[in-house]
């Protein structure tokens, strides 16, 4: 049988590490598994049929193919309908699977894509399709329920530590008698993992940046929180601020939204911009603000070395999956212990996980809203840890385009 790999939603750093072990481990069982497709743009490129043959990927394609950041293959957003409100899309997807004798495929996505895992495999049963389909998990927003964490994560996690810090140092330097702040926006439509993370960058010191962080789990109280900003700026001169994205009203509307497509989907972004413009104009403090947006999950030349095994881990994992059997599973990380950090990978059940989202934990979260707590820093300081050595070319990272051939059609063009 061959595999098809695809990807799916918003990329990551070490989204092609995970790429990468899948096609590792599928060529060490030559006698089972005859070649590994992946799917040009997700689960849409399967529809179309616009596969790719990794055959030409050789041992040093391979190991710069896991160090390059975005989606090789092409992504996607897009969720399968209920099998009774578009049978059409199934049939499709069957017969493309059968065409090209693909006994397995592998759907690298978030909480979102383990829907699909899991309709995808329910309908394969129901037909009397020998298909094993499996969820390999991957987000920066760590919200997938079912692991300890979710490859891509620890190292945007480690590049807004990073950011925090530094920017720390820059403001500190330049205080004023005016105050100044310093408002950082990372991603986080309802969870405040990545928000949580730049903690890391001030460790136990309670004065060091950032000094407030701004979770979509607490509702924004506009009194409660320029209170605490003028007491660090009177203490400090300055206050670094790091404000998720999604930030909430206590009555639950997003603070700031950037725009609606046509679907009616919201993207955000603005948030950290309307926080240093309160201030700005509540307490006159000068203000600057930064939204890394694309940048805190594409930084592959700062990848935290555990996130890059976890990510190449999971894609092996994958594959052992498909050959033993395990239908409408995701591989998930299992935390063994804290100090020094352990872990393995266990299966979970696609189904039991699709579309729900893991927030913070309340004890995550400081009693007032305004910081995360020591136990969060102790949950999320072993998943920075580690640098991967990043491989340069005329001074910028080996991030040269791969030679992948596309796999000749076999069916009738396919139209959404």
């Amino acid at each position: 049988m061959n595999l098809l790999y695809a990807q799916s939603g918003g990329v990551t750093a070490v989204i092609n590490a995970t790429a990468a072990g899948v096609i590792a481990a599928a060529r060490e069982h030559p006698q089972r598994i005859g070649k590994v497709f992946a799917a040009h743009r997700g689960i849409l490129g399967a529809l179309a049929e616009n596969l790719l043959d990794t055959g030409s990927l050789d041992t040093a394609a391979l190991a710069r193919l896991a160090r390059t950041p975005g989606g090789a293959f092409g992504s996607c957003r897009f969720d399968l309908p209920d099998v009774a409100v578009n049978p059409a899309i199934y049939d499709r997807l069957f017969d493309v699977l059968a065409a090209h004798d693909i006994g397995g495929l592998l759907y690298n996505g978030g909480n979102g894509s383990m829907d699909l895992v899991a309709r995808l495999s329910t309908e394969a049963r129901r037909r009397g399709i020998p298909l094993v389909t499996v969820g390999v998990p991957k987000t920066v927003d760590n919200d997938i329920v079912g692991t300890d964490c979710c490859p891509g994560f620890g190292s945007a996690a480690k590049y807004l530590a990073t950011s925090m810090r530094e920017a720390g140092l820059d403001i500190a330097s330049m205080v004023a008698d005016r105050g100044s702040v310093f408002v950082l926006e990372v991603m986080g439509r309802n969870t405040g993992w990545l928000a949580a993370a730049t903690a890391l960058a001030a460790g136990e010191d309670a004065d060091a940046p950032p000094h407030i962080v701004l979770v979509p789990e607490v509702p924004f109280d506009e009194e409660v929180f320029l209170a605490r900003v003028a007491a660090v700026v009177g203490r400090l001169g300055y206050c670094a601020v790091t404000v998720s994205e999604g930030l909430r009203r206590a009555d639950g509307r997003i603070l700031l939204e950037k725009s609606h497509d046509r679907a009616g989907h919201v993207q955000l972004g603005g948030a950290g911009l309307a926080v240093a413009r309160l201030i700005h104009e509540r307490l006159g403090y000068k203000f600057h603000w930064a939204i890394p947006d694309y940048l805190q999950r594409s930084a592959a030349h700062w990848v935290s070395a555990v996130d890059y095994a976890q990510a190449i881990a999971l894609g092996r994992a994958s594959v052992d999956f498909v050959l033993d059997g395990r239908d409408g599973m995701m591989p998930a990380i299992r935390r063994l212990a804290e100090s020094p950090y352990d872990w393995d990978v266990v299966p979970v059940e696609a189904a039991h996980i699709a579309n729900l989202e893991r927030s913070l934990p309340p004890e995550f979260i400081a009693p007032d809203g305004l910081h995360v707590t020591a136990s969060a820093r102790r949950y999320l300081q072993p998943l920075i840890q580690g640098e991967v050595t990043v491989t340069t070319v005329d001074g910028l990272p080996d991030h040269r385009p791969f030679d992948l051939h596309p796999v000749a059609r076999r069916l009738p063009e396919w139209t959404r």
